[in-house]
């Protein structure tokens, strides 16, 4: 069982699950995560976690947010990960129940290998001829972590919904 409750994932997937699509998707496409998708999912949390989290728990997950972002940024200046990928974290920083965070890394390092995967034989296959102007075919080493993000924070949220407290 998660700690987040199932009302409050529920509340919030309608919402974020979009989000995430996009995010993946546009990541996938220009190897870049707008500024406009992580801002509207801070809104998200801004409005509808008023609504679905009692008013202390959603105080102090604007706690979650800046400690998010101050390892992003650090991160994002050692040139560990792109300065998209460090926003979106903080972004959906305040989504997580923090008694959930080992239950996340696990399933964040599920959906990166996953998507690594998924992307690379998309890649080598015929399937990148689907979309061959997508930037993240001809990129080299770098990969759309967008992908693995997005998609950890929706599963975590589905998951919620089903297994939260």
């Amino acid at each position: 069982m998660l700690s987040i409750s199932a009302s409050a994932a529920t509340w919030f997937a309608p919402f974020v699950l979009p989000i995430c699509l996009y995010v993946s998707f546009t990541d996938m496409r220009e190897l870049r995560i707008t500024n406009q998708a992580n801002l509207l999912l801070l809104l998200v949390f801004m409005v509808v976690g008023a609504f679905a989290l009692p008013f202390d728990a959603y105080l102090w997950r604007y706690a979650h947010l800046a400690v998010a972002l101050v390892a992003g940024i650090a991160l994002n200046a050692g040139g560990i990960m792109g300065a998209g990928d460090a926003k979106f974290i903080a972004a959906a920083a305040p989504f997580v129940h923090l008694g959930d965070l080992r239950f996340l890394m696990a399933l964040l390092a599920a959906s990166i290998l996953a998507a690594f995967l998924s992307h690379r034989i998309a890649k080598l296959s015929g399937l990148s001829r689907l979309a061959p102007e997508w930037k993240s075919w001809s990129s080299g080493n770098r990969f759309p972590m967008g992908m693995a993000l997005g998609g950890t924070l929706a599963l975590y949220l589905v998951t919620g919904i089903v297994y939260g407290s």
